[in-house]
């Protein structure tokens, strides 16, 4: 079995995959779960009784989480000799080419992400909007370039920079529901801005990828946990997706196109 790993500011998310699979399909798994990053320890106990081969992780919760995570693998497996192999951006990927200027620099779960999207999606260009923490909104052409992209707070950070940095705004939950454009009391003004920063940055995105692709329909593709929050808010056609980083760490692991 194959154990994929993606280990994000807020939660470490997991899926165990057959690689005995005559024809694997991205994004099923044999087993799945996630927890929030403070309970990774937690995860030993799960993850020892399955029939791990290999392990590919993708971190960008900084050194003490990669550490954690090793060991809390490590234990698992006991002593069965199991490499653990961490995915980094490279200059092409899993049919992905990281056209960053420095391609080591984009962070490994915005370029497991693009793998992944572009291995659902391979016939068209791409803008793949993940709401997290952060919300990261990146170009794929239909060839498989990774063009850049764009980063901005995600909607919880947004609401809470609001309340800290501002004396007479409360923090509010972040409810969306009936959203209003023009909301007639404060929490739903904080609420009603933010949401259309995130949307507005999407479609301003989707945008710009079709006059850059005018005889190709732009697909814009959500992942993230805030992603449920904003779509209902977008005025573009998009899909829904779960658990893309894992994904491409999938595509990657099982070769689906050039190896890294």
């Amino acid at each position: 079995m194959l154990l994929l790993v993606d280990a994000g500011n807020t939660r470490i998310k997991w899926a165990l995959v057959d690689r005995a699979a005559a024809h694997p399909v991205p994004g099923i798994w044999h087993a799945a779960g996630s927890v929030a990053r403070a309970q990774a320890a937690e995860l030993e106990k799960i993850w020892q009784n399955l029939r791990i081969g290999r392990v590919l992780l993708s971190n960008v919760a900084g050194a003490g989480t990669r550490d954690e995570l090793e060991r809390t693998v490590r234990h698992a497996l006991g002593s069965r000799p199991v490499a653990i192999e961490w995915f980094v951006s490279t200059a092409e990927c899993g049919g992905v080419r990281n056209l960053y200027r420095n391609p080591a620099q984009l962070g490994c779960d915005r370029f497991a992400a693009a793998i992944g999207a572009h291995a659902l999606f391979s016939d068209r260009p791409l803008v793949v909007a993940t709401c997290g923490t952060a919300t990261t909104i990146d170009a794929v052409t239909a060839g498989g370039d990774f063009v850049g992209g764009m980063i901005l707070p995600g909607l919880g950070l947004m609401a809470t920079s609001l309340a800290k940095n501002t004396a007479q705004l409360p923090e509010v939950a972040l409810r969306a529901s009936a959203l209003q454009p023009f909301a007639d009391h404060t929490d739903g003004a904080i609420v009603s801005g933010c949401i259309a920063a995130q949307a507005g940055a999407i479609e301003r995105a989707v945008a710009a990828l079709a006059h850059m692709h005018p005889a190709q329909q732009a697909a814009c593709i959500l992942a993230g946990g805030a992603a449920d929050l904003v779509a209902p808010h977008l005025s573009i056609a998009h899909e829904r997706v779960e658990n893309l980083v894992l994904v491409g760490l999938q595509t990657v692991a099982l070769g689906r196109s050039s190896s890294c």
